[in-house]
């Protein structure tokens, strides 16, 4: 069977589609069975390496695309490294995945999630895994310093989205929040509130999202002509207990920060927390800023100060441009960074007259603001 243009209804009028290559033609171009055929393309232990090479170069060439009886599957892989989502995570990937869902369902694609670690083979290319996937595209979600994984799937020319990260690569597609300029006006707020010494707590993985924030910060601190210090930039885990760490080692400190910046949601809430367990008042001895996904903030105590990142839109436009892509609806590349925005919260005040710090006994020294009646009262 040869490819030819066929027309197909949509909610926005014809569309003109490719068919492409059956199992049946695939078999008689390489001269084996149907069953072989599909072994191959699944990834059989029963097929030798020639016979599988020789069926994915001609399904390569062809385009072949997986059915069900008569129709194309129409199915979007959400696609990650490794394991895709631990408890600690926070509700990026929840409201990231509510978006997705909302953009396939306008041309009523599904969403597969996945693991490219645990399922693809070494020796295929991601364009066979991914065709082996029954997969018309992929939505690529990073979680690493360099997007590598998605520029190689781009070279092979499978349709992809590179989602809240970016690459200097021409051929990847992506949408991110730019939350360099709102991580800067965290200092501004901070400083107008009379802060100089302010730590941030930063994700050990540095992608193009996490170093805008640390980058917006440092510009900050240039504006206000404050030196970076070093023992005020600490990389932990974009987990409540990396925000549980991140107090304790900033509070040790001979002098500690009279505020912190959170670069992730859950390592706010794990710094927040840490505060309550330690008598910390928040923002009286201790200022903190974070970062917001969707509505996190709103459910902390106090309601935190937040740069904020709509999730759930970047889920829905990485998803409606593929999908409008896949079906000829939308021409050009996808390269869109969006903007955040700073919202001022309760856990962010007056910069205390002595910072709060933590003995090696863990004893704590808390400075309190002036009318917060704390100056130099120890706890433990």
């Amino acid at each position: 069977m040869t490819d030819h243009i066929e027309s197909t209804e949509t909610q926005d009028g014809p569309v003109r589609v490719r068919t492409r290559i059956s199992v049946r033609e695939l078999a008689r171009r390489v001269g084996v069975s149907t069953a072989t055929v599909s072994r191959a393309l699944n990834n059989h232990p029963e097929v030798s390496p020639e016979t599988r090479a020789r069926v994915l170069a001609v399904a390569d060439e062809e385009g072949y695309q997986f059915r069900v009886g008569k129709r194309f599957v129409n199915v979007i892989g959400l696609v990650y490294p490794h394991e895709p989502v631990h408890p600690d995570d926070g509700n990026f990937e929840s409201a990231m995945l509510s978006g997705i869902l909302r953009g396939v369902n306008e041309l009523r694609f599904d969403v597969q999630v996945i693991n490219v670690e645990r399922d693809k083979s070494p020796d295929e290319s991601y364009t066979q895994f991914f065709r082996r996937k029954g997969l018309r595209g992929v939505i690529v979600r990073s979680i690493q310093s360099e997007p590598l994984m998605a520029e190689s799937i781009a070279d092979e020319n499978f349709p992809c989205v590179l989602i809240a990260d970016r690459s200097e690569h021409p051929n990847v597609n992506f949408v991110q929040s730019d939350s360099g300029a709102d991580s800067s006006k965290v200092v501004d707020h901070l400083v107008h509130l009379g802060h100089q010494r302010i730590g941030i707590a930063m994700h050990t993985v540095l992608d193009s999202d996490h170093r805008d924030r640390r980058d917006g910060f440092l510009q900050g601190l240039a504006r206000h002509g404050i030196e970076p210090d070093e023992s005020l930039m600490l990389r932990t885990g974009g987990t409540m207990s990396g925000g549980t760490a991140a107090i304790d080692r900033f509070l040790a400190l001979e002098e500690p920060p009279t505020a912190i910046y959170c670069t992730t949601p859950p390592a706010t809430m794990g710094a927040l927390y840490r505060c309550l367990q330690l008598g910390v008042r928040v923002p009286q001895d201790l200022s903190i800023v974070g970062v917001d996904d969707s509505t996190t903030r709103l459910r902390a105590y106090p309601n935190y100060t937040a740069v904020c990142q709509d999730a759930a839109q970047l889920g829905l436009e990485a998803a409606r441009w593929l999908s409008r892509t896949l079906e000829g609806l939308s021409m050009g590349p996808l390269r869109e960074r969006r903007p955040t925005h700073f919202v001022p919260g309760e856990s962010t005040g007056i910069a205390p007259p002595i910072a709060t710090r933590m003995a090696l006994s863990g004893q704590l020294t808390l400075g309190g603001t002036p009318n917060g009646h704390r100056n130099g009262e120890n706890h433990t």
